[in-house]
């Protein structure tokens, strides 16, 4: 069952207006508040964001790759306290794909948007962007956002034999 939602899942940036349900939401939050940390720290912190008018704002938060934040009915911000964890980045990194893969199961969409290292139109922070247009503390770092909603149109997943597996060694690297 878990590998079906592998095999199937892709990332989607254009979504029906239908808003996600409240069950959902509460199902995805649950989904993220189990996800693993490392020493179990839990250094990350997720903002939930159904306003239309903060994601039009986020979709201007990097130069490119968040303007279909603006048409999403919901997104989440994985961000962190770098001060409590040394491993924050994969702690969030972890979140992030138990969410996009709880999103999957309840048959909705969801893609990836990188805001930590990522730069606006103009040279400016992306993370310092979405700290600002969502009001959050100076020290917390901004991982990414997660864009979820029902897909306007369903992807079908990757075939088994575009994988590539010359990316698998065994033992040892045989390059």
């Amino acid at each position: 069952m878990f590998l079906n939602l592998l095999q199937n899942r892709r990332s989607i940036r254009q979504f029906k207006p239908d808003k996600v349900t409240p069950e959902q939401i509460e199902q995805l939050t649950e989904a993220l508040l189990r996800s693993p940390s490392s020493r179990g720290l839990t250094p990350w912190h997720f903002v939930v964001i159904d306003d239309p008018q903060l994601l039009a704002r986020l979709a201007h938060a990097k130069a490119n790759g968040a303007g279909f934040l603006a048409g999403a009915p919901l997104a989440v911000a994985i961000c962190a306290d770098p001060t409590l964890s040394d491993v924050w980045v994969e702690d969030c990194a972890i979140a992030a794909i138990i969410l996009e893969l709880t999103v999957e199961s309840l048959g909705l969409a969801s893609c990836w948007t990188q805001m930590r290292l990522r730069f606006d139109a103009s040279g400016h922070s992306a993370e310092a962007n979405v700290r600002e247009i969502l009001n959050l503390p100076d020290e917390w770092s901004v991982d990414c956002i997660i864009v979820i909603g029902q897909p306007q149109r369903r992807l079908l997943g990757h075939p088994r034999e575009s994988l590539p597996f010359t990316k698998i060694h065994r033992n040892r690297f045989n390059g």
